[in-house]
């Protein structure tokens, strides 16, 4: 038996473990998308301030990025992971005394905290992915594992809105009354309980796992002049920028759409970021077919972002009234008829899908031994998904309403085409 398969034989159980936390981070992720508009209705909340449960949420990573990897090389990977979902479980603790006394800005604080947890086991876990098995087939571990997170957000949706089927108000409701905000509130409780006993229980499971530590980095003076000449890279600090405002435009179609569809009078309007997520997974899936077999990674991306343009300027002057694409395509298989102008929006996950893995490729060429100082600096475009929905919820307010404000999503598509074109092959500053 030769070392590579002795080493993916022994890798199988590690990887379980991680393929595991890789959903529950997907789940904690794109459950934002169900709970920012039963906030919103529940605590008659306006778009901008319903943003701000997704901004506490992704800030997180802004603050805690750096602190988290220098807390895992003190405490060690595996440690981490395990600490990282403790603060998680405590997050969701946080959430109880959020819905029982109706307070906002405690729902804010559990976002931030389960965001901080979710940034520390997201630092830990991802390295795992290449290093417990064999670096052949890294690839494919880490596309596995991108579907099972994108998986995760099609399945906390309807997750949550089964487990709240019986304390959504009907969107025709305007203004809920006492009895109603309280139903809504307490239907919260238990959920909340249930993932902070899961998350609790797999901290200890990962604690006392048969999960192999991994060597920790340690990095001498040189850590300064590494930044420098990384900053000097355009290649890289434009794809930063990329990852930047992909993220923007990811959660803005993952976790806006739920909003959208309560203004529209969607009833289940909890479970359209599933629609979002279903489509993220269809890309991902297209994207290992067919790259590079029939697009490279830069003609992957370009496309990516002229479909993202479209589908941004059909959202924004589509007609809410036609249901086409639904009745074509899920009414007659017994699926609920919705409008094209959300449908629109859940096909954004298709365009968005292959951004993330073709611009990391892209923005490490050539690094040498700055990679690992350039992945901290990628890693911190995730910051966007705190921004994006931010601007989209200061433009809702504005005179061009919910509808007119994903035109936010324009320029960044735009960016993403300069990237793919030519960005990525800038190699100095001018």
């Amino acid at each position: 038996m030769t070392t590579e398969q002795s080493k993916g034989q022994s890798s199988v159980m590690p990887m379980v473990i991680v393929a595991i936390l890789f959903f529950v981070l997907g789940f904690a992720t794109w459950l934002n998308g169900s709970l920012m508009p039963y906030l919103k209705q529940m605590l008659d909340l306006t778009p901008l301030q319903a943003s701000l449960i997704l901004f506490s949420f992704y800030i997180a990573v802004t603050f805690t990025a750096l602190p988290s990897a220098w807390l895992i090389r003190k405490v060690g990977y595996k440690n981490g992971m395990a600490l990282g979902m403790a603060i998680m479980m405590l997050a969701g603790l946080l959430y109880i005394p959020a819905a029982q006394t109706q307070t906002f800005a405690l729902f804010l604080l559990a976002q931030l905290v389960i965001g901080t947890g979710q940034t520390l086991l997201q630092t830990a876990v991802n390295p795992y992915v290449v290093k417990i098995g064999p670096e052949s087939t890294a690839a494919v571990r880490i596309s596995i594992m991108g579907i099972l997170n994108k998986t995760a957000g099609v399945v906390a949706p309807v997750v949550f809105t089964a487990l709240m089927a019986s304390s959504f108000v009907s969107t025709s409701e305007t203004l809920l009354t006492q009895e109603q905000i309280d139903t809504m509130a307490s239907g919260l409780v238990l959920p909340y309980l249930g993932l902070a006993v899961f998350l609790g229980i797999l901290a200890l499971a990962v604690k006392f796992s048969p999960l192999p530590e991994l060597a920790r980095e340690t990095f001498d003076g040189a850590g300064t002049s590494l930044l420098k000449a990384a900053l000097a890279r355009p290649s890289l600090m434009l794809g930063v920028l990329a990852l930047f405002v992909y993220v923007a435009v990811e959660v803005i179609a993952a976790d806006t759409i739920g909003l959208f569809a309560l203004s529209l009078g969607v009833e289940r309007y909890t479970v359209m970021t599933s629609y979002t997520m279903g489509c993220m997974v269809l890309g991902y899936v297209l994207g290992i077919l067919l790259i590079p077999r029939l697009l490279s990674q830069q003609a992957a991306l370009a496309i990516s972002a002229v479909l993202g343009a479209l589908l941004t300027l059909a959202i924004v002057f589509g007609n809410n009234e036609s249901f086409f694409i639904a009745n074509t395509l899920f009414v007659p298989f017994g699926g609920i008829a919705l409008p094209d102008t959300l449908m629109f929006i859940a096909l954004l996950g298709l365009a968005n899908a292959i951004v993330w893995p073709a611009v990391w490729p892209l923005a490490l060429s050539g690094l040498g031994n700055l990679t690992s100082i350039g992945s901290a600096l990628l890693i911190m475009g995730i910051a966007g998904g705190a921004f994006g929905p931010l601007f989209w919820g200061l433009l809702s307010g504005s005179g061009l309403g919910q509808q007119g404000a994903y035109l936010v999503m324009l320029p960044c598509y735009a960016f993403i085409l300069f990237y793919a074109v030519k960005g990525h092959k800038l190699r100095q500053w001018r």
